[in-house]
């Protein structure tokens, strides 16, 4: 077990030699659309590439989530597979969100034999998220 220091030291090391394996600016929270973000996660057991969307307004959550249900076959067949769409998913501090992802399991941040598989899962994937929503985000922004 590491200590608390010690766990943000690795989880540091862990994002800067990400960066320096893949720099490039990502989309994450740049996608003009308020509470709707694209997020890297890493735990002791799993890999993910999210798409959260926390809008406060419950009726814009799931209108913006209903849009990429719509896309959800295009998406698959031509950018990503195994996505897990959840309308209501709710976080640890109760907040009820809609959230999009991939996952792989079996890897985790305070193994450091397992960082370049997630390093390549992330690119890989978000980098497929990325050009979807360029290339669909209009349809996507279009909820009014």
């Amino acid at each position: 077990m590491y200590s608390k220091e010690e766990t943000q030291k690795l989880k540091r090391e862990f994002w800067v030699t990400f960066a320096e394996k893949y720099p490039r600016k990502w989309v994450l929270y740049d996608t003009k659309i308020k509470d709707f973000s694209f997020k890297f996660y890493v735990d002791n057991k799993k890999a993910q590439v999210l798409i959260d969307i926390e809008h406060r307004n419950d009726e814009k959550r799931i209108a913006y989530f209903e849009k990429l249900e719509a896309l959800k076959n295009i998406l698959e067949e031509e950018f990503i597979k195994d996505l897990v769409f959840e309308k209501e998913y709710v976080l640890e501090n109760g907040k009820t969100i809609s959230r999009i992802w991939v996952e792989k399991l079996g890897v985790g941040v305070s193994n450091r034999n397992n960082w370049d598989a997630i390093f390549d899962f992330y690119n890989d994937k978000m980098h497929a998220l990325e050009l979807f929503y360029l290339e669909y985000d209009e349809f996507i922004k279009d909820v009014e």
